[in-house]
């Protein structure tokens, strides 16, 4: 199955549309998202990408993150990707947004405009083996503590992402 993903400019105004595997190649901007769950005893649900993953494979990362189709709003994309990889579907609220720019030893680039979305679920996790190789639920501090001592079993978009997360957690909580 092709799929393919949304170019965008700055702003988030689509410009067109490419195949998903040669926009990572040519690093063009495209539209993507990041999905944060936490349970209510405040902790986030963090996931071990499968080995088979074509960049990032192995690394530790938020509980979903993919790309909208085209003719797809970002937030039933992210309900849809929620289910496929996980196995359970709740409430989402859109929390910020922001651009990264990374590039991989495999020549591929992640260059996105990424929409973060936040979301809190208590029951069973049920992940796709092609998708999550491991999950756990980790307190904010350890997961910052974690990072700060391990950034390298960490995906490049997860360590951008989530100073990011913490300060909109706080900036609500005010």
């Amino acid at each position: 199955m092709i799929t393919e993903v949304i170019l965008v400019n700055e702003q988030d105004e689509a410009i067109g549309k490419m195949e998903k595997l040669s926009a990572h190649r040519t690093g063009l901007l495209h539209r993507a998202f990041s999905i944060f769950i936490f349970n209510t005893k405040g902790e986030m649900l963090l996931h071990q990408r499968a080995a088979n993953k074509y960049h990032s494979p192995n690394l530790w990362t938020n509980a979903c993150c993919s790309h909208p189709m085209p003719g797809e709003e970002t937030i039933n994309a992210a309900h849809r990707r929620l289910r496929e990889e996980l196995g359970f579907d709740t409430i989402l609220e859109h929390a910020f947004s922001f651009i990264y720019n990374t590039p991989f030893d495999n020549g591929l680039t992640e260059h996105e405009l990424d929409h973060v979305f936040v979301g809190v679920y208590d029951g069973p996790v049920n992940p796709n083996e092609a998708e999550v190789k491991d999950f756990c639920y980790m307190k904010m501090d350890a997961i910052k503590d974690s990072l700060n001592r391990h950034q390298h079993k960490y995906t490049s978009w997860f360590t951008i992402a989530f100073p990011k997360l913490e300060t909109h957690l706080e900036m609500k909580s005010l």
